[in-house]
C-alpha cells in the first residue's frame, strides 16, 4: 500500500474552550487533486492553518512525506514544500511582478541579486498560464485576476510538493479558470498534490480526484468524486438526509393571511462577478426566503438591493417605482431596512448604549436644527424594549453586554422604528441560543402578519423551509428556482442547490 503524501488524523483544536476542530482527518495522496469543502465554520481554514504552521493542534497526528510533521511557522511549512494560495491575494502591491514571484527565494550571483535570472524564471512561470506581461511593473497596477495568477505562479515557484489553493478561481473568468485547471493537471502529472478549496461544485468535478467534506469541525465524509453525486455532496455538507421527513422545529408559525402586492421586484440583477442573473419578488405580508450554498450570491444580492454595493445590470422596483440606490441612505429613504449577516462587525456599535444603537437610523428624523427630541427618543426606545421583550438593565446599558439574541432584537428595533416597507434579514438567528432563536423567528412571522415584506437569507434549511412563504434558490450567482409554499421542501431546495433545478 502506497504511503500518502499527507495524513492528518484525529486533529483537534480549541479556541478559548470553543472547539474549532474535533478529531478531524485529511489524507492526500501524491499527485492527487483533493477537494476540501464545507460551509462557513466547518473547520477547513483551521485545519489548513494547522498544516501550514499558523496554529498548533491540541491533539492528533500529522505525517507528511512519511514523517511526523509539526511546522513551527508558515515559513517552516513552505521550506518543507507546502505552498498556499489564499483567496485574498497576498502579494506586495508596490513591488514588481518579478520581485513578488521570487520573494523569499531570490537568486544571487557573486553576492548580488541576479535580476536577469529571476526575471527569466518569473517569465517562464507566468508563461504556463499564457500570461506575458511587463515583469518590472508593480503588481498593484494589474487587475485582480492577473494578481491571482501571479500569486499562483509564486506558489508553484517554490518547488512545492503540496499546493493548497483556497478559492483560487474567485477572481477569475471562465477562460482564466480553464487555464488554471490546465496548470493543476500539469502539477498532478509532475507528481505534485493539490488541496483544492472551492464552493463551486462544477469545479470540483472538473479537476478533483477525491473529496473530504467537513461539518462543525469534523470530517464527515471522504470519497472519490466519481462516486459522490452533487446532491449527496450538498446534503452531506449541510447535514441533511434528503429522504427524511420531520415535524416543525422552528418558531415560525403559519402565515395569518395571503401575501399582498409586490413590494420589491428584482429582475436580472448582476454585479458583473459573484452575482450574474438574480430575479425575485417580495410581497407585502410575505417572508421570501433566499437560499443557496456559500458563494451563491445571497449576501451580495442583499447588499446591492440596499445600495451598499453597486449593481452593473438588472432592474429593481419598490412598490412599482424604479429603485437605483447609490448608497444605503437611498434604500432607507425608499423604505428598506437591512440586518446584516455579521451582527458584531456591521450591525452593533459595541460601546454605545442600547438606546443609541436602536436610534442610529432614526436619529436624523428626531433632530431639528441639530437638537434631538430626547423625550420622543426615550418613548420610542422604551416602546420597543417592551414590544420586543429586549432583556437589558435599561436603555443606557452598553449593547455589548447583551446576549446575541437581545442584540439582534435591538437591530430589528432600529429598522422597525423607521416603519419600513421591506426588511432584509441576513442570517437573522446566527450565533443565537435556541430559546432566543425561537423568539426571533416568532417575531419575524408577527411582523410579516402585520404587513411587512421580509426577505430572509439563511443557511439553515429548517429556517428557510418552515419560515419562508416562498423560496428563491441561488446557485453560482444565478436564480435557479422559485418554490411556492406548496412546492417548497428540503429535497427541492437541496436539488436546486446541487443541480440547479428542483427535481431530486
Amino acid at each position: 500500500m502506497t504511503t500518502p503524501l499527507l495524513s492528518m488524523q484525529n486533529i483537534s483544536k480549541h479556541f478559548g474552550g470553543t472547539p474549532a476542530l474535533t478529531e478531524a482527518s485529511l489524507t492526500v495522496d501524491a499527485g492527487e487533486v483533493h477537494a476540501l469543502i464545507g460551509q462557513n465554520g466547518a473547520g477547513k481554514s483551521t485545519l489548513i492553518k494547522i498544516l501550514t504552521g499558523y496554529y498548533t493542534k491540541d491533539s492528533g497526528r500529522t505525517r507528511y512525506q512519511g514523517d511526523d510533521f509539526t511546522p513551527a511557522s508558515p515559513k517552516a511549512a513552505q521550506a518543507a514544500g507546502i505552498s498556499t494560495i489564499y483567496q485574498e491575494v497576498n502579494l506586495v502591491p508596490m513591488l514588481s511582478v518579478t520581485e513578488n514571484i521570487c520573494l523569499g527565494r531570490e537568486q544571487r550571483r557573486f553576492g548580488l541579486l541576479d535580476w536577469h535570472a529571476m526575471q527569466v524564471e518569473a517569465t517562464q512561470l507566468l508563461a504556463r498560464f499564457g500570461i506575458a506581461i511587463d515583469m518590472t511593473r508593480p503588481v498593484g497596477s494589474y487587475s485582480t485576476a492577473t494578481q491571482q495568477m501571479i500569486a499562483i505562479a509564486r506558489a508553484i515557484g517554490f518547488s512545492a510538493r503540496l499546493v493548497i489553493m483556497d478559492e483560487p478561481t474567485s477572481s477569475l473568468d471562465e477562460r482564466e479558470t480553464e487555464v488554471l485547471f490546465q496548470v493543476i493537471r500539469g502539477l498532478k502529472s509532475d507528481g505534485v498534490s493539490v488541496i483544492f478549496v472551492s464552493h463551486r461544485l462544477d469545479e470540483l468535478y472538473a479537476v478533483c480526484d477525491r473529496v473530504t467534506i467537513m461539518r462543525d469541525g469534523r470530517t464527515v465524509k471522504t470519497g472519490s468524486m466519481a462516486e459522490v453525486d452533487k446532491l449527496e455532496l450538498v446534503s452531506t455538507m449541510l447535514g441533511r438526509d434528503v429522504a427524511r421527513s420531520a415535524g416543525r422545529t422552528t418558531g415560525f408559525g403559519a402565515p395569518a393571511h395571503a401575501a399582498g402586492a409586490v413590494v420589491l421586484s428584482v429582475q436580472g440583477l448582476s454585479n458583473g462577478h459573484s452575482v450574474k442573473t438574480v430575479s425575485l419578488d417580495v410581497r407585502q405580508g410575505e417572508i421570501a426566503g433566499l437560499a443557496g450554498l456559500l458563494g451563491s450570491g445571497r449576501t451580495e444580492t442583499a447588499r446591492m438591493i440596499f445600495g451598499i454595493d453597486p449593481a452593473t445590470a438588472g432592474k429593481m422596483t419598490i412598490a412599482g417605482a424604479a429603485h437605483r440606490p447609490r448608497q444605503p441612505a437611498d434604500a432607507i429613504a425608499a423604505g428598506l431596512g437591512f440586518c446584516t449577516e455579521d451582527r458584531k462587525v456591521e450591525g452593533i456599535v459595541p460601546d454605545m448604549s442600547v438606546a443609541d444603537n436602536m436610534m442610529l437610523a432614526l436619529m436624523p428624523a428626531l433632530s431639528r436644527s441639530g437638537i434631538v427630541d430626547e423625550a420622543r427618543q426615550r418613548e420610542i426606545v422604551a416602546g420597543f424594549i417592551q414590544k420586543l421583550g429586549i432583556k437589558c438593565t435599561g436603555p443606557g446599558q452598553k449593547i455589548r453586554e447583551l446576549s446575541g439574541g437581545n442584540q439582534q432584537k435591538v437591530l430589528l428595533a432600529r429598522w422597525l422604528a423607521m416603519s419600513p416597507r421591506l426588511l432584509i434579514l441576513d442570517e437573522p438567528t446566527r450565533g443565537i441560543d435556541v430559546g432566543a432563536k425561537d423568539e426571533i423567528q416568532r417575531l419575524i412571522r408577527e411582523l410579516a402578519d402585520q404587513g411587512l415584506a421580509v426577505l430572509m437569507i439563511s443557511s439553515e434549511l429548517e429556517e428557510v423551509i418552515e419560515g419562508a412563504d416562498s423560496v428563491f434558490v441561488l446557485r453560482d450567482g444565478h436564480s435557479v428556482v422559485h418554490l411556492t409554499a406548496e412546492q417548497r421542501s428540503e429535497s427541492a431546495v437541496l436539488a436546486a442547490m446541487a443541480e440547479g433545478d428542483a427535481h431530486g
